[in-house]
C-alpha cells in the first residue's frame, strides 16, 4: 500500500464510521457491516488505480448506496419454512444410525474453539436463524460471519477425519 493511500484511507476512516453508523439503523444491519462494504469497494477502485476524484462525496454516496442494497437484500430474506416432507418410511436401524451421527456431530462441535461451538450451534438451529439474527446474537458483525463459519467449518472436518475414516470398511 503507497504512502499516498495510508493517508487516503486513514483520512476517510472517520467520516465513513460517522456515515455508517447514521444509516445502519435505518437499513437494518450494523455499521461496521456497512463500513466493511464500503472499504471493500474503495479498495477495488484503489487495486484498479482508478481512485475516486472526490474521495469524501463517494463515500457518502457509496454508504447510501450500500445502505440501500442491505435494504433490499433484507427485504427479500425469508427464512425456510419447514423441512421438506420426508416420504421414505424410516426403520428403528437407520433411527439409531442417525441419532448417533448426530450426536457424534454435536459432540465434536462442542470440541471446537473459540466461538465455534456458538456460530455451528446456531447455523445448525432449528430456529433457522438468519445470519443478521445469528451476528446479533454473536455479537459480531455480519461480515465476519462467512469467513468466521469457513474457519470453523474447517476445524471441524478436522477433527471429524478420524473419526469418519476410523468407520469406514475398509478393503
Amino acid at each position: 500500500m503507497t504512502h499516498m493511500t495510508h493517508d487516503l484511507l486513514t483520512a476517510l476512516r472517520p467520516l465513513l464510521a460517522a456515515e455508517a453508523r447514521a444509516e445502519a439503523h435505518a437499513c437494518g444491519t450494523e455499521p461496521g457491516d456497512l463500513e466493511q462494504a464500503v472499504w471493500l469497494r474503495l479498495l477495488e477502485l484503489l487495486r484498479a488505480d482508478r481512485p475516486p476524484h472526490d474521495p469524501q462525496s463517494w463515500l457518502r454516496k457509496a454508504v447510501r448506496s450500500e445502505a440501500r442494497r442491505t435494504r433490499r437484500t433484507a427485504g427479500l430474506e425469508r427464512p425456510y419454512a419447514l423441512e421438506p416432507a420426508d416420504d421414505h418410511e424410516r426403520g428403528p436401524e437407520h433411527l439409531v444410525l442417525t441419532d448417533a451421527r448426530h450426536r457424534a456431530l454435536r459432540d465434536a462441535v462442542r470440541r471446537l474453539p473459540g466461538r465455534c461451538p456458538r456460530l455451528l450451534e446456531a447455523l445448525l438451529s432449528p430456529r433457522d436463524l438468519t445470519y443478521r439474527e445469528i451476528a446479533g446474537e454473536l455479537g459480531i458483525s455480519q461480515g465476519s460471519l462467512g469467513p468466521e463459519r469457513s474457519r470453523c467449518l474447517s476445524c471441524l472436518r478436522r477433527l471429524l477425519a478420524p473419526e469418519v475414516a476410523a468407520h469406514e470398511a475398509r478393503g
